[in-house]
């Protein structure tokens, strides 16, 4: 694997970079945050239309860049560095994978073209259990003639209030565990799903419960075949975990730069903080943190490239995601933790962002799993390969 950018990818982030750094200020971040739908759907359309980002790894014969996952890591990389408000994350890193993964030619050719011309999308899968993988699926189906009667309840839908289509787990009754899972997708508004918005810490990213009362589908509904989306659902998961873990990579990147330029201002004793040991070794220990987290997310990119060309081993993808999200999930939320002890008092106030960064820290240190549900797959994944 080349771990070096090439023009084109230093390109993209570097454009990435600059349009976001002018267009997700601080103010504008707090504007789309406070707002009803929680982002500004003018900045949407301007990154669908003029960046063209929600496109980038979809193919080129749907309309797509035809891009790697290394250039939308990039590009996640800087949105997470600059608190992008915007149902990015569960348009291209959840729905968009899980049709580029499950879809059949109809639903690819047909979704993936909605979400090119910038429509909103999101996965349900999770019905507030603690497991991020195809175990948590509680949600129901059965089959009645050529229909699938769907029931259950969905938490931490990304975005799920504003989507206009959604992909959903759902297991066969009487199923367990990974057996008995299908993946189906439909337009968000049909009767039978019901949406609420969560009030959730981290107001810069919305989640919704998604409520199924009988919803009937057809067969150009199910995504591949019918109980068979297990594997396909955790391969899903580990995509958008590596994509998340790109975001924190950005944001804690992001909380050190601004603490490092905040202790060159605050003095105390005559003298700038920075000059401060304890200071520097805070912010050495930051630095390394970030660092390591960018390598752990790239590799894991530079695996789900082949997951997604070539249909890589499950455990080597699902290895590179937990390594890289085990990792972004703590050390993130410690940058954080580490920039409002160097902003001292104010860190805590309003009128500095600190505390949105640390809100989003820990909002995504959960979602798709923490550190310590992270470590132990990989564990589970070593004790696996020494028995075999």
């Amino acid at each position: 694997m080349d771990f070096a950018f090439t023009e084109e990818q230093q390109m993209i982030r570097d454009t990435a970079e600059a349009f976001l750094k002018a267009s997700s200020t601080s103010p504008a971040v707090r504007s789309a945050m406070a707002s009803e739908q929680g982002f500004a759907p003018e900045l949407w359309q301007t990154i669908c239309t003029d960046m063209y980002w929600q496109a980038l790894h979809i193919p080129e014969n749907y309309g797509g860049m035809g891009l790697g996952y290394v250039e939308l890591v990039a590009v996640l990389e800087q949105m997470g560095r600059y608190l992008l408000c915007a149902p990015y994350m569960s348009t291209v890193a959840m729905a968009t994978n899980a049709l580029l993964v499950a879809g059949t030619e109809a639903q690819k050719s047909h979704y993936l073209s909605q979400v090119v011309e910038g429509k909103i999308a999101s996965l349900a899968f999770n019905s507030g259990s603690r497991d991020w993988d195809a175990t948590a699926v509680t949600a129901t189906y059965r089959r009645e003639g050529s229909e699938y009667i769907l029931s259950g309840n969905y938490r931490y839908v990304l975005d799920g209030q504003n989507a206009d289509f959604l992909v959903l787990a759902a297991r066969e009754e009487g199923s367990t565990a990974e057996q008995g899972i299908s993946l189906f997708v439909c337009p968000a508004s049909l009767n039978g799903i019901h949406c609420v918005t969560l009030p959730t810490m981290d107001q810069t990213r919305r989640q919704a419960s998604v409520s199924l009362d009988s919803l009937r589908l057809d067969d150009s509904a199910v995504m591949g075949a019918a109980g068979q989306a297990g594997p396909q659902l955790n391969k899903i998961l580990n995509l958008a975990s590596i994509a998340l873990a790109a975001e924190q990579a950005g944001g804690m990147q992001e909380v050190l730069d601004v603490s490092v330029e905040y202790s060159k201002t605050r003095s105390q004793f005559g003298r700038p903080i920075a000059g401060f040991q304890a200071i520097k070794h805070k912010a050495a220990d930051m630095m390394l943190r970030s660092e390591v987290a960018r390598s752990a997310v790239y590799y894991a990119a530079c695996v789900a490239d082949e997951a997604l060309s070539d249909g890589l081993l499950a455990e080597e993808l699902s290895e590179a995601a937990s390594i890289a999200k085990s990792h972004c999930s703590e050390a993130y939320f410690k940058n954080a933790g580490e920039a409002l002890q160097i902003h001292g008092g104010v860190g805590f106030t309003w009128e500095y962002d600190v505390h949105l960064y640390f809100k989003r820290a820990k909002a995504s240190e959960h979602f798709l799993g923490d550190s310590g549900y992270h470590r132990e797959r990989v564990a589970k994944l070593l004790l696996d390969t020494l028995d075999a």
